[in-house]
């Protein structure tokens, strides 16, 4: 049994202003996928200047945090947002959802895409292989925020949330950092090492991710006020999960048939 390390989730204090751990490792997670994103750019032929993958990287932001805050009004708290729509933009009050954020990026893909007359999907196979970076971070900063803990466990590395309870509990963020974030992270590099039909890549990222915090949620503990949501056992994050799982299977099927040219400057 371990005991939770009580962190202290304010990282600095500079008077009034408090900077917390999730805050900062929110930035590091965009600062690596940015430099993974360049890399990835200079090895395709998908002909983004380092300067447009800047702001692709400040609107894959926006989305995640507008998107990962708007999905969990809806999906989570839809009872309190509609009592209060202005909720929404409480974000001090905590609560983001991944499935919600990916929609945020998505629409923020769509958006960088038409303005750069790119294809969605090749900007998206492009994108998806940094995208565990970013989730690894996060449930580090879960963990170091002392949320999202586990279900009561027995194992021998069970850990003890004293601010929960007296409770033996799975250390379910690490669990979801070290799938969703580092597993998923190799597979998708190794995969995207040698060129794929479009869609492949963005597919095997939806399929991944959905697999992976489908089996997470069996070790982490529901939300207290939503409970299972299906079957008495199905929680929110497998429920969603399903959908994008689907997604990902007709993305790889149909991928390369919808993705068009690399660009404008090839329909002429």
């Amino acid at each position: 049994m371990l005991n939770y390390p009580q962190i202290d989730p304010v990282a600095l204090q500079l008077g009034p202003v408090a900077i917390h751990w999730y805050g900062l490792t929110y930035l590091a997670a965009f600062a690596l996928c940015g430099v993974l994103v360049m890399r990835r750019a200079a090895r395709t032929d998908l002909p983004l200047a380092p300067g447009r993958i800047s702001d692709l990287i400040n609107w894959v932001a926006m989305g995640v945090i507008g998107g990962g805050r708007l999905g969990y009004m809806v999906f989570y708290d839809l009872s309190a947002w509609l009592a209060n729509p202005l909720k929404v933009f409480q974000i001090w009050d905590g609560g983001m959802s991944f499935h919600g954020g990916l929609i945020g990026v998505i629409v923020a893909l769509a958006w960088f895409a038409k303005r750069e007359g790119a294809s969605l999907i090749r900007v998206g196979d492009l994108v998806a292989p940094a995208i565990p970076v970013g989730l690894a971070f996060g449930r580090l900063g879960n963990f170091i925020g002392g949320e999202l803990w586990g279900r009561p466990t027995d194992v021998p590395w069970g850990m003890v949330f004293p601010h929960v309870d007296a409770l033996v509990r799975h250390p379910s963020q690490l669990y979801q950092a070290a799938g969703e974030g580092v597993a998923l992270f190799v597979l998708l590099m190794w995969f995207a090492r040698t060129p794929r039909p479009a869609g492949r890549v963005a597919g095997a990222f939806l399929i991944g991710y959905a697999v992976f915090r489908f089996a997470a949620e069996f070790a982490r503990e529901p939300d207290a006020h939503l409970g299972p949501v299906a079957l008495e056992w199905v929680t929110m994050g497998q429920l969603l999960s399903l959908p994008m799982s689907l997604a990902g299977v007709v993305l790889w099927r149909f991928g390369a048939r919808w993705a068009g040219p690399l660009n404008k400057l090839e329909k002429g």
